[in-house]
């Protein structure tokens, strides 16, 4: 299992990865991408792009469960909320010494910080939405994300 990228790899990964524009076609192609990855690795994983404040892109691949469903919610919550990667949020609070879910402001039920989701953010635009992955160990699904917004943009 690959460890989690440092912070500032992960900082890193949100300036490099902007976007010079998005809309539907570019979440249909994404979400197509990140299908085709997840497919080649027989990976059970469901697949969700949320942006402009709805659903865009949604994908169960064989294996993944309802609660992969769940996880997905959970951590683009977090990414909306807070505008970073999930795998940062976690990787971050877990350097200061705390769990993420365990704080007094976090609704565990709604929010977590296990990697998976990353935002999607316009270069000159700001977040506009998250790509989530949710059914490999988190750093997986972060690094499949991650893989398929690379790919996204050498396309472009």
């Amino acid at each position: 299992m690959p460890l989690a990228p440092s912070l500032p790899e992960l900082l890193q990964q949100e300036t490099e990865l902007q976007l010079p524009r998005f809309n539907h076609d570019d979440a249909w192609q994404l979400g197509s991408l990140l299908r085709t990855l997840a497919a080649a690795q027989q990976a059970p994983v469901a697949i969700d792009i949320h942006a402009y404040g709805q659903q865009l892109f949604g994908c169960a691949l064989e294996g993944s469960s309802q609660d992969n469903l769940h996880w997905i919610a959970r951590k683009r919550n977090s990414v909306l909320r807070f505008g970073h990667s999930s795998l940062y949020l976690g990787e971050y609070q877990r350097g200061k010494g705390r769990e993420f879910e365990q704080q007094v402001h976090i609704d565990a039920s709604q929010y977590c910080a296990h990697g998976g989701s990353f935002p999607l953010r316009l270069k000159d635009g700001g977040l506009i939405g998250a790509v989530t992955v949710s059914g490999l160990p988190q750093v997986e699904d972060h690094l499949l994300v991650v893989s398929a917004l690379r790919q996204l943009l050498a396309s472009r």
